[in-house]
């Protein structure tokens, strides 16, 4: 039986969908189709995943930069670039964690979120825990320009809205991986606002997503 990632049902990863509802216009239409293209074709590779485990691997072994910087000659030749941009961004992340003696690792389970009808799934890249108790679960951007407004609310927003499947009681973190720099949930927002807009948002992505059939 085919999954939500392999057939023709409209449907987002976190990525995808934090992506559209930052653009507008025109804009968000072609996004969608493009989306559903590559659907169809199949395609699509992620090149972080070794970054991902080299930063991983810093926190778990108490060596802040040492893995990231290794994994730069390590990866393919056509990657290097990408990952010379961000490896220095996510060693000064490394920084902001404080004594990584003090740091753990923590499992974290996707989640998959229905929006306005449209399945979202909810996947952060790392979980963490301090001393004392406090945890995270952390989101990973990539991205050559930073996360816009709407893309760093809507990304806090559905993962604490889900932190009980994901991982209980921890606060959830956006990392502008290049920049290194952390963004966090403004209390001042209201989370009943932002279901009403992203409601709204998933709802014309699904109906984008038909009408591109």
């Amino acid at each position: 039986m085919p999954t939500l990632e392999t057939d023709l049902t409209p449907y987002a990863t976190m990525l995808s969908f934090t992506r559209y509802v930052g653009r507008t216009g025109p804009k968000k239409a072609s996004f969608v189709s493009g989306l559903r293209r590559a659907r169809q074709a199949k395609s699509g590779f992620n090149p972080h995943g070794q970054l991902v485990k080299a930063l991983k691997a810093d926190i778990q072994f108490r060596t802040p930069g040492t893995h990231l910087a290794a994994v730069v000659q390590a990866v393919k030749p056509r990657w290097q670039p990408l990952y010379t941009a961000s490896t220095a961004g996510a060693a000064r992340y490394l920084e902001t964690l404080g004594d990584l003696d003090k740091v753990w690792l923590a499992q974290t389970r996707d989640a998959l979120a229905v929006i306005g009808g449209l399945p979202v799934k909810i996947n952060p890249h790392l979980g963490l825990r301090y001393e004392g108790g406090r945890a995270e679960a952390v989101r990973l951007h990539f991205d050559e320009t930073p996360p816009g407004d709407e893309a760093v609310v809507a990304t806090l927003h559905l993962m604490a809205a889900h932190m009980d499947q994901i991982l209980p009681h921890a606060e959830p973190v956006l990392v502008d991986v290049r920049r290194g720099d952390v963004f966090r949930a403004d209390p001042s927002t209201k989370p009943a606002d932002i279901d009403r807009w992203l409601t709204g948002e998933a709802a014309a992505f699904a109906a984008m997503w038909s009408t591109a059939a």
